[in-house]
């Protein structure tokens, strides 16, 4: 399997423990691209087990129901795996624009609207929102993503906190499909949250180990090569081991 990072470089001062030096360039990742071979298999050699809090499952269950209310479709499992289902179906049903267009629909039932636009208002983009947004994220978005962390990157020519990085996506993990991971999840999120929240965020997953980046302050490629990404051969939304497996 071979992997391929797409980055940008860019001069910068780094002062390290022994004194200032200049390093020629630094990359910031634009985008992830794992190609996959013909006969990939995703093997699962230890499933992540995460204990869901109160909170928790209060909130994959207002998400659930959430995606469910504005789809229409139905489910009667319970916890995160029927946050899974309510998303599987979106992708059995739907294409992959209506895919989109639906999350967004459903997200904006779940987030009040007010509490949005205030957050947007009071809190323009700098580097402080950037940095706020990845510590909010990692503190109360746990249990969609999974375990999660507050790394730097380079923005403007300096270092921030403006990135999170997700060990193991759970959506991911859970769906076992690519196509769910782009189209109601990448795709829709960075949408809602630059439209809702005025905050650009690029979300770069990497199909290889399933983690993920979600990158505060930086838009999406153009032509963002992961929304080539062949799904996993053991996808469990269609079993199409194509460029786009839920078309």
């Amino acid at each position: 399997m071979d992997a391929k990072l797409v980055t940008q470089h860019r001069s910068h001062v780094w002062a390290g423990k022994r004194g200032m030096h200049k390093p020629r360039s630094s990359p910031s990742i634009l985008a992830v691209l794992a190609r996959p071979a013909d006969n990939l298999t995703l093997v699962k050699e230890t499933p992540s087990l995460l204990s869901d809090n109160w909170f928790d499952r209060i909130a994959i269950n207002h998400l659930s129901q959430s995606v469910q209310a504005t789809t229409g479709l139905r489910n009667s499992k319970s916890g995160y795996e029927s946050l899974v289902e309510a998303a599987a179906m979106v992708s059995r049903n739907f294409d992959p624009i209506q895919q989109c267009e639906l999350v967004i629909e459903a997200l904006n039932k779940a987030f009040p609207s007010p509490i949005l636009s205030l957050i947007r208002t009071l809190m323009p983009q700098s580097k402080f929102t950037r940095e706020y947004f990845a510590a909010f994220t990692t503190l109360f978005f746990a249990w969609l993503v999974g375990p999660c962390k507050v790394i730097e990157s380079e923005i403007n020519g300096r270092r921030e906190k403006n990135v999170v990085h997700i060990k193991k996506c759970r959506f991911l993990e859970e769906s076992n499909c690519v196509g769910m991971c782009l189209n109601l999840c990448k795709n829709p999120s960075q949408k809602f949250i630059k439209d809702s929240l005025g905050m650009p965020v690029n979300m770069v997953p990497n199909f290889d180990d399933m983690s993920c980046q979600m990158i505060f302050g930086q838009d999406p490629p153009g032509d963002d090569p992961v929304l080539r990404q062949p799904c996993y051969k053991l996808c469990k939304a269609k079993k199409n081991h194509s460029v786009n497996c839920s078309i």
